[in-house]
């Protein structure tokens, strides 16, 4: 058996006492973590793909190293060759082993590390999560497009501002979540955290930025994604961050692409 060091692992021994009352001695577990994961990242303000696939590794609870390339910088059109040959964000490093795709990742990850966020143990469920997750990540191009992530703002826009495609696709999310609340119950779209609610989270994000109302039930979505720890987190970094790409700031009227105070 190949030791947790030879596949890039780290153990630490964990001593446990034996219990009272329970014959035997003393036994030792050990603690693999993973510490070869490198993931390469755009600005926090602005990737939402960065963000689904530094999320996952969050909730997955695995160590890894964060290199964060500003988009669309000298140091972006210089550093980004380096990790990936199709030049976006982001990219998974494991050792030698490049891996850009979020949906890649995340079945790497499983592959490799167990008990990571994966899919719901129900069959049809399971089904059903693979196939709204698939829709997120062929889709919805005129809401990336006319609702580009911008985490330091939130407005209160009328849907009327956006494109019929546009609004057909938000109608398309809004019934989407209500339909998983009302099948599973909650508390993410369907039951336990998965890799479909890592999918829709920067989706929610994007609708806090342009104040996009949805019915109570699909609204469960988005308070649940902004109560999350690690998505508090990075918009917390993302609020410091000093880079400004203008030509997404510029859809938001009277916004300069200043930080946040």
């Amino acid at each position: 058996m190949r030791s947790p060091e030879s596949l890039g692992l780290q153990a630490k021994e964990i001593t446990h006492p034996a219990r009272k009352g329970c014959r035997g001695r003393d036994f030792t577990l050990l603690r693999v973590t993973a510490v070869s994961l490198k993931l390469i990242i755009g600005n926090k303000n602005y990737s939402s793909w960065s963000l689904r696939a530094w999320l996952f590794l969050k909730q997955s609870q695995l160590e890894f190293e964060e290199i964060k390339l500003a988009l669309f910088t000298e140091q972006w059109e210089t550093e980004i060759k380096r990790y990936t040959p199709a030049g976006k964000v982001p990219v998974l490093l494991d050792g030698d082993i490049a891996i850009w795709d979020s949906i890649a990742m995340m079945e790497y990850v499983r592959e490799n590390f167990p008990n990571t966020v994966g899919w719901p143990s129900d069959r049809a469920a399971r089904a059903h999560a693979r196939s709204i997750a698939a829709e997120m990540h062929a889709g919805f191009m005129a809401v990336r497009e006319e609702l580009p992530q911008n985490l330091r703002v939130c407005q209160q826009r009328s849907l009327d501002d956006f494109s019929s495609i546009a609004r057909a696709e938000i109608h398309r999310i809004e019934t989407l979540w209500q339909d998983c609340f009302e099948r599973y119950g909650g508390p993410w779209l369907c039951g336990d955290f998965s890799i479909a609610d890592v999918m829709y989270v920067p989706v929610a994000l994007r609708f806090v930025t342009y104040g996009i109302t949805l019915n109570p039930v699909a609204q469960r979505f988005i308070t649940a994604v902004r109560a999350l720890e690690p998505v508090q987190l990075w918009c917390e970094d993302a609020a410091r961050e000093e880079e400004s790409l203008p030509f997404i700031d510029a859809r938001m009227p009277g916004y300069a692409g200043s930080r946040a105070s």
